[in-house]
């Protein structure tokens, strides 16, 4: 057996229909595509979401809420990731930097401290916003909140 004299099974491979090639060819006339409407015609092409005339699902579902567009997001780290850090890495000063070279933030992101865990050590941290618990922490420890 050689690679180049393989052929599909008898039976298996069968000719396109070529259609609307006159009344001989049992598909002609119409092509197959029944009589007049929109699916009859060249270029039909219905809407997303098109149901048929029947109200479309996304105008059948009420609308609510609202989009505010004054949102400030903040990506959140919290104290015991920062501890983390700094038992892995020895660093007392942590800025966005830092947190962006550890994997923590992204370099386009706003960064805020939240209070979840425990800081153990003296930490300086600048970045751009605190949450009230997590400020009294770091500054019970005798670490510096720094706000940009």
């Amino acid at each position: 057996m050689k690679l180049n004299s393989l052929t599909p099974a008898e039976g298996s491979v069968k000719n396109n229909f070529r259609r609307g090639r006159g009344q001989g060819s049992g598909g002609g006339g119409t092509a197959t595509q029944g009589h007049k409407g929109a699916q009859s015609r060249s270029g039909n092409k219905k809407k997303r979401g098109f149901e048929g005339g029947q109200m479309p699902l996304q105008r059948r579902v009420p609308k609510f809420g609202f989009k505010n567009v004054n949102r400030i997001n903040h990506t959140g780290v919290n104290l015991d990731v920062i501890q983390k850090i700094v038992e892995t890495k020895n660093i007392t000063e942590i800025t966005k930097e830092v947190l962006i070279e550890n994997g923590v933030a992204s370099k386009n992101s706003l960064i805020k401290i939240m209070g979840r865990g425990e800081l153990k050590s003296k930490v300086t941290i600048t970045v751009h916003a605190f949450t009230a618990t997590a400020k009294a922490a770091i500054e019970s420890k005798g670490g510096v909140a720094t706000e940009l």
